[in-house]
């Protein structure tokens, strides 16, 4: 269980850190589109799959965070992960809420309304 607590709070300070990289003059172009991408999803009010279904709704937060996570600790600079590490640690030792990404709710809203269309398309015919 202390193992579990330890990973959660080092995914959320590294969502944090991508949060901040993502804002970095430094950070390349492809890496502020998929640390945009990460963030949005990982600070949305909702999910891609809503945690009440079983098994499959943590399933995403298990698997989609962490992945984009450990692919922008791969491409974006060192230096600007520093910054950003550090710009997350005073975040966070300041005790703020977790900032909310409306761009994230966004995103999703459309899967699902794009989604619904499909499957209302397709029982159409």
């Amino acid at each position: 269980m202390l193992r579990l607590q330890t990973w959660a709070r080092a995914l959320k300070r590294d969502v944090m850190t991508l949060w901040f990289a993502l804002r970095h003059p430094d950070t390349p172009w492809y890496a502020r589109l998929v640390a945009a991408l990460v963030t949005a999803y990982a600070l949305s009010p909702i999910d891609l799959i809503p945690d009440f279904i079983p098994v499959l709704g943590y399933l995403d937060d298990l698997i989609i965070v962490p992945a984009g996570v450990w692919l922008l600790l791969k491409i974006v600079p060192g230096h600007v992960l520093s910054d950003s590490r550090a710009q997350a640690e005073r975040w966070f030792l300041q005790r703020r809420e977790k900032p909310r990404s409306m761009a994230g709710l966004a995103i999703i809203l459309a899967v699902w309304g794009l989604a619904g269309w499909i499957a209302y398309r397709l029982m159409a015919d």
